[in-house]
């Protein structure tokens, strides 16, 4: 059995009075690859940002190798060791890479921060080549770059650090269906090249099928279903793991018994 990389224990977190996420308890394996599904307002993105550190939980623990990650960082020191464990890509990475600095500025900052004494010029190099971006990208600055591009150089910036989890939020939701594809066999080649963990935050069962081998669906802030994806979208135990296979779009689907449906849960 692989090593557990990350574990959720009964995390907490409230709004006023909305608890956005209730109780979520989960675990990754090492070089596993976790997906967490629901609408939007389940509460998976805060979870999220609470793992990657982005938020702070009001109860509960997220552990990376056994360590507390919710406890407060003591100095820059181990707040970059914090950032280097795991790191986050997100949906529209035009909004996280600066418009007015080259793909080779960017990444070179990020190892510069975090790799001062490496040979950066190398780096960037293996790691263009790596998501399948050649020499050609270094001088490119985002706004030259298709969404599929862009994309491939937050992945990039990620990996840089060498982290042990990547989470990934909604991060193909704005690509077309046939770069999707192209980007998740990318990650797929990744995961099997560095064994990085992935967590995968998204609605879309297609990815989750595709690209996951757990699967944890949220609804309402609350893990309503998990186990093995295989197993989960084969035969889902709750109605509304049932309600989001029905919602994928398909022949003959109609929007409104959909609507209906959900209104009934």
């Amino acid at each position: 059995m692989p090593d557990t990389v990350l574990e959720v224990t009964a995390l907490q977190r409230t709004f006023g009075t909305v608890r956005a996420v209730d109780e979520v308890s989960f675990a990754l394996a090492q070089g596993g690859s976790l997906g967490i599904v629901g609408e939007s307002g389940s509460g998976k993105t805060t979870t999220a940002r609470i793992i990657v550190g982005l938020d702070r939980p009001d109860a509960g623990k997220v552990l990376l190798h056994g360590r507390d990650r919710t406890e407060r960082a003591r100095g820059r020191a181990q707040r970059l060791a914090r950032a280097r464990q795991i790191q986050m890509v997100f949906q529209d990475p035009y909004l996280s890479l600066d418009p007015r600095t080259s793909v080779q500025a960017a990444l070179r900052e990020t190892l510069r921060l975090h790799f001062p004494d490496i040979d950066h010029a190398r780096r960037i190099a293996e790691l263009l080549d790596q998501v399948g971006l050649g020499s050609w990208a270094a001088d490119a600055l985002p706004r030259r770059l298709s969404g599929g591009q862009r994309q491939r150089v937050a992945i990039a910036r990620a990996l840089a650090v060498e982290p042990a989890v990547m989470v990934l939020d909604e991060a193909v939701a704005a690509l077309d269906v046939s770069v999707q594809a192209q980007v998740l066999n990318l990650l797929a080649d990744i995961r099997e090249q560095t064994g990085i963990g992935y967590l995968f935050i998204t609605h879309d069962l297609g990815v989750v099928r595709c690209v996951t081998d757990d699967v944890v669906v949220m609804r309402h802030g609350r893990i309503v279903e998990s186990g093995a994806t295989a197993e989960v979208l084969a035969a889902p135990r709750h109605p509304y793991t049932r309600l989001l296979l029905d919602s994928v779009p398909r022949p003959g689907w109609d929007p409104r018994q959909i609507a209906a449906a959900r209104r009934a849960l």
